[in-house]
């Protein structure tokens, strides 16, 4: 009997028991959009490292034991996405995670979660950037924030660049081999950015309100609806209107409910909603 007669995206990335992020916040979001997730944890957090104190086991040796057993089951995964890595070693399982699963019916979506305002994660050094790269050319879909995207096409960082310098660092990108790409929450005033970067056609800027502070687990809610909705057939503009209009929704719920910034996206108050399209504005 064959496991593969329904729709599924394996998800890559750690686990969080509180905090809504990582692998916590994408099964919940691909479900609701009626595809199935299949996690693969990186590691096992109590919480995220937001917070003052967490604990935290590393995944990494049961990694490949974990996919020996999904290719046992001959399982087929019509989306990939690969988000937080925290050694050279995961980058490398994810790798042959790549390389033993996909097809050509495949999408793969990397999120390269590696920094933010120039810098990177104080947890991140610079050499585990530079290995970050192996991964690009695998990317049917990349989904850097600005700093990320500058580190990987090895541009110096600019808080501001218009849109002929975000064309310019997404055409560097491309060159490594995504088609896509989405240059997530650039600042502009009270407005966040995302830069939608497709070959072959003139780059488009989506723009959405700003809504109370930046809250862990808002770049894995927004790079799983674009794996989602990739799986289910929409194009990239749609999806990204669609991710950034279900995410401004969820943060004017955590601001009516007064959640702390580290207690990250209360998407569940709204996920009854997230298939009604992008009116999510009332």
């Amino acid at each position: 009997m064959s496991h593969n007669h329904q729709k599924k995206i394996a998800v890559i990335n750690d686990f969080c028991g509180f905090g809504r992020c990582s692998i916590a916040a994408s099964l919940p979001v691909i479900s609701a959009l009626k595809i199935q997730c299949c996690p693969l944890p990186t590691a096992i957090f109590s919480n995220h490292t937001g917070f003052d104190s967490f604990y935290r086991t590393d995944f990494t040796e049961h990694m490949r034991a974990y996919m020996d057993e999904w290719e046992k089951l001959e399982l087929r995964f019509h989306g990939i996405l690969s988000g937080f890595l925290g050694s050279a070693a995961q980058i490398q399982m994810v790798k042959a995670f790549f390389e033993r699963f996909r097809t050509e019916q495949t999408t793969i979506v990397v999120d390269p979660v590696m920094g933010d305002y120039g810098k990177l994660y104080p947890s991140y050094a610079s050499a585990l950037a530079e290995q970050m790269k192996e991964l690009v050319p695998y990317a049917d879909i990349l989904t850097p924030n600005l700093t990320e995207a500058c580190i990987l096409s090895e541009t110096p960082y600019c808080p501001d660049a218009d849109a002929a310098q975000l064309e310019e660092i997404c055409k560097k990108l491309h060159a490594m081999g995504p088609r896509k790409i989405v240059i997530s929450g650039l600042s502009r005033g009270h407005d966040l950015e995302n830069f939608v970067f497709e070959a072959g056609k003139p780059a488009v800027s989506v723009m959405e309100h700003k809504v109370g502070p930046c809250r862990s687990g808002t770049g894995d809610v927004f790079s799983s609806i674009i794996a989602a909705d990739t799986v289910n057939g929409l194009d990239l503009i749609t999806s990204v209107r669609h991710a950034s209009a279900f995410i401004a929704r969820v943060l004017r719920r955590a601001l009516e409910l007064d959640l702390p910034k580290t207690d990250g996206l209360c998407f569940e108050e709204c996920l009854t909603d997230i298939e009604r399209g992008f009116d999510l504005h009332e």
